[in-house]
């Protein structure tokens, strides 16, 4: 029989979503070994590294030449997170990248030549890929099922911020890389070029509905200029070059919103996913279809598609499976894909978004 690969030897930067959806994921992949665990702050970092047994640096340097790590995941706010990639690509190892990669499509795209450069897989955390119902309605798309697309409606409306109570943040501050563009759009923009295809052409709306927030340890609130609903317009284009008009809007302040909804509308069928469960992305998610003169029905699940195994945090399933595809993408010195290059053109719609508008013409 032929030896088996000896699982990715990952090194994890980042120690909130990192530690609660990250850490057991890499645990239980028999393609992944976590082997050492990063953050700044020295407190912090000996207690997870404690609560893991796993080595840990708050000198990223010292953690970069350690070698026992193969390829880290960076699962910081945005803010520092480019820095971080640079410097673990310049020391030759893979990556694993939460969402936004950089605060601009520029930096996105530095990170791509050099990764090419060192002929390195990096890999994105755009998990939704990895969903099973949102994986069966990509390739019901893939079979003709939906016919021609002639309207997509995306509509991703949570409560998470909703309460002005909430501190003060990073996530206040559009400048480290806050806000629901990164949050949710990063993620929607992605789903939609997969699904249907890329944005030819967008104009948004953005609006900051709590402009203040309390400032953690102090009486004084701290001002709040990020983000918190984006209406957004979209030109996308099908897989035969046809303009497809699409609809996106995202809230982190809607009390009782309807969660993440996606409505396809074609020549043939209507389709829609969705899930009102606001928790978690993946208990709770449907999909339903209708033929021409015929009411939504829902669809059985493919049993193909479902987890192995499931966790009371929804989240941590698709991880582990992105983080199964990426191992195999090192091991097979492959491109990842969703990698560097659904990063670019997910992070080129936010910076879009931002200025209000933006298309691909004069784009080299």
């Amino acid at each position: 029989m032929p030896r088996a690969e000896a699982p990715l030897r990952v090194a994890l930067a980042g120690l909130g979503f990192g530690e609660k959806v990250i850490l057991p994921a890499l645990r239980d992949s028999t393609a992944t070994e976590p082997v050492a665990l990063w953050h700044p702050r020295r407190e912090r970092l000996e207690q997870a590294a404690a609560r893991a047994a796993l080595p840990g640096y708050s000198d990223f340097d010292a953690l970069l030449a350690d070698p026992a790590v193969e390829a880290v995941v960076i699962a910081t706010p945005p803010e520092p997170r480019f820095a971080l990639a640079r410097a673990a690509l310049e020391a030759g190892k893979h990556l694993l990248l939460e969402k936004p990669v950089a605060l601009n499509a520029g930096q996105v795209e530095e990170l791509q030549r050099l990764a090419i450069e060192r002929a390195l897989v990096v890999a994105v955390d755009f998990e939704y890929r990895a969903v099973p119902h949102v994986q069966q309605l990509a390739a019901l798309l893939e079979q003709g099922v939906l016919g021609d697309p002639w309207l997509v409606k995306f509509d991703w409306l949570m409560s998470s911020r909703a309460d002005p109570r909430r501190p003060w943040s990073w996530y206040s501050q559009a400048a480290a890389g806050g806000g629901v563009l990164g949050a949710l759009g990063t993620h929607a923009f992605d789903t939609l070029h997969w699904l249907i295809g890329p944005t030819r052409a967008l104009t948004a709306r953005l609006s900051t509905a709590i402009v203040e927030r309390p400032i953690p340890g102090s009486t004084a609130l701290g001002p709040v200029d990020a983000e918190d609903t984006a209406l957004i317009q979209l030109d996308l284009q099908d897989r035969r070059g046809r303009p497809v008009p699409a609809q996106l809007t995202l809230s982190s302040v809607t009390r009782g919103g309807r969660g993440f909804w996606i409505e396809l509308y074609g020549s043939d069928a209507t389709l829609v996913l969705g899930s009102s469960n606001q928790a978690d992305y993946v208990h709770g998610m449907q999909l339903w279809m209708a033929r021409p003169g015929e009411t939504l029905r829902p669809l059985p699940a493919d049993p193909a598609l479902a987890y192995g195994r499931t966790w009371e945090d929804g989240r941590i399933a698709p991880v582990r499976r992105l983080l199964g595809w990426w191992s195999e993408a090192v091991r097979e010195r492959r491109p990842m894909v969703p990698g560097l290059a659904e990063a670019v053109s997910s992070q080129r719609c936010c910076d879009w978004a931002r200025s209000g508008a933006g298309s691909l013409e004069g784009i080299p």
